[in-house]
């Protein structure tokens, strides 16, 4: 019986000997630990400092080159007239025309992107096997992935010809032509959101709907739709965002007109938004003078715009990770 006891107890031993760190420190391993510790955490806190600070630097940058113009009054021409002259002899820097831009191709990607994209969350969450989940998913995500530069020579490319000639319109680089593939990139980053959240909303709830009589279709629309509002608000204030700060597709496909269309809802009219004014512009702007300092201010309304909707997203994100552990923060 003895033997027996010793040798169940020394692979216990010998289980016990094989950690690095021993139960009792001595002084200097003690001390080590605590430096090393400290190092981990100033370096993570180093690195997060330094994103925070490049961020407030990008703000002070734009803001100190905007502030010229801003303190001249130049805020309330922009937003109270529409036309744009910064290099006549009287110049002009109404933006209005290009917020209203701005707005018109995103209201229209929205208008395309979020139908879509919510739809195929549901798919993705609902309706098919998690296996063709995992398969379908990471498909739909790399069209994030695609430069926006490659969307813009498809909308010149191929999709502007194909509406002049099969919708008969003046011109094919429009605001619905821009919309349409703004919508298209805006759409991964809806279903991927939209279908975490859907997916997070748990078995039990789709089981207690289904227990109550409810079919598939009230189930989904009545229950677990509603209890991921959050996290699909967020995923479409992300898309929105997505939209209102892209450049190079709307510089390219939007036609680059300083007009507001009429009717005020026409998306075949030629239009021209913020992003692509800054752009076109930035380069022919000499430096100091009044045509570069109003592109600033506009980057500062764009910064402006971003920044609100990424507190809105951040709200509603965080609000459905409220609901998903019960109301705790």
């Amino acid at each position: 019986m003895p033997d027996n006891a010793t040798q169940a107890v020394q692979p216990q031993r010998a289980a016990t000997a094989d950690f690095d760190r021993p139960l009792l420190l001595t002084p200097s391993q003690d001390l080590t630990g605590f430096i090393s510790r400290l190092v981990g955490r100033v370096l993570l806190l180093t690195i997060t400092s330094t994103t925070i600070l490049a961020v407030l630097l990008i703000f002070v940058f734009i803001i100190q080159r905007a502030w010229p113009f801003v303190a001249a009054g130049g805020l309330a021409e922009m937003f109270g007239s529409r036309h744009w002259r910064p290099t006549a002899e009287a110049p002009q820097f109404g933006a209005l025309t290009m917020l209203y831009g701005s707005a018109l191709v995103t209201v229209g990607a929205m208008l395309f992107a979020v139908p879509i994209g919510l739809l195929a969350a549901v798919f993705l969450s609902d309706m098919v096997s998690f296996r063709i989940r995992q398969l379908i998913k990471p498909v739909i995500e790399i069209l994030a992935a695609i430069p926006s530069v490659a969307y813009g020579f498809f909308a010149i490319l191929v999709l502007a010809p194909w509406m002049q000639e099969h919708l008969n319109l003046s011109t094919g680089a429009n605001a619905l032509n821009a919309s349409l593939m703004l919508g298209i990139m805006a759409i991964p980053t809806i279903i991927s959101i939209s279908e975490d959240s859907l997916f997070a909303a748990g078995r039990e709830l789709r089981e207690g709907g289904y227990a109550l009589g409810s079919t598939r279709a009230e189930m989904l629309l009545r229950v677990v739709i509603p209890a991921a509002h959050s996290g699909i608000l967020a995923a479409i204030i992300l898309g929105i965002m997505r939209a209102v700060g892209e450049t190079m597709l709307v510089w390219m496909a939007s036609g680059n007109a300083t007009q507001i269309p009429s009717p005020w809802w026409d998306l075949t009219a030629s239009i021209r938004t913020l992003t692509a004014s800054i752009a076109a512009e930035m380069t022919e702007a000499p430096e100091g003078g009044i045509h570069r300092q109003s592109l600033f201010t506009l980057g500062l309304i764009l910064l402006g715009i971003t920044f609100g909707l990424n507190l809105a997203s951040e709200y509603f994100l965080s609000k459905a990770k409220r609901a998903l552990h019960g109301g705790k923060p």
